[in-house]
């Protein structure tokens, strides 16, 4: 009687075990400044929710990023705002606010010990651009990171691939657009059609915003 019991909670134990492991889940996280988002940032995002088959891709705004050489950036609300805009037709994508919530530098070692304590059902797929991947051993402590996260890279002709670093790699379609250029062309009266969602164009003209480049 005592041995079929025993069996039977193993048993059970196996059940949840294999029912928990089937409901993890599989979440991209991609980081930037998205000062503004523009239509990159999103193919990005897209792409690599599809291709991985992840439940979310979540953008991640830094509210100030570690650099020493620190980036002017405007007020975060409307960082967020062009954002919430710019993935409201798509199901697949989401936001992360961690960053804005918390304020101060944003390392990624903290942001992601804080989601996967904060969400411990969640596999964290971080999304890097491949010029980056070059950069990872310069990582805040980026040895720990490593057992936090998946990290993802997207391929850039020109850069390598070889890294000691395990990296899932992903190909996205080449789109050389940045926010800096796009801030740039706003400055001088051009055109961001394209090259932005129209509600994030919408968005900067009613509120006039990058009328000085920043």
């Amino acid at each position: 009687m005592g041995t079929n019991t025993n069996a039977a909670l193993k048993a059970e134990v196996i059940v949840e075990e294999a029912e928990l492991f089937q409901k993890r889940k599989q979440v991209g996280i991609l980081g930037g400044n998205f000062n503004p988002v523009h239509v990159a940032h999103l193919v990005m995002a897209d792409q690599v929710q599809q291709q991985l088959g992840l439940d979310k891709v979540y953008l991640m705004p830094t509210y100030l990023p570690p650099h020493i050489d620190e980036k002017k950036t405007i007020d975060s609300k409307h960082r967020l705002a062009m954002l919430e805009l710019a993935i409201s037709d798509n199901h697949n994508l989401a936001i992360e606010p961690i960053e804005l919530f918390r304020k101060g530098k944003s390392y990624t070692y903290d942001t992601m010990k804080a989601l996967t304590q904060n969400n411990p059902d969640t596999d964290y797929y971080f999304i890097i651009g491949g010029d980056m991947v070059e950069y990872l051993p310069k990582w805040y402590k980026i040895d720990e990171l490593m057992t936090l996260t998946n990290f993802v890279g997207i391929r850039r002709p020109h850069y390598g691939t070889v890294t000691p670093y395990p990296i899932i790699w992903v190909d996205v379609p080449q789109m050389d657009i940045s926010s800096t250029v796009i801030r740039e062309k706003i400055k001088n009266g051009c055109s961001t059609r394209y090259l932005l969602s129209d509600s994030v164009i919408h968005y900067i003209e009613e509120k006039e915003l990058y009328v000085d480049g920043f």
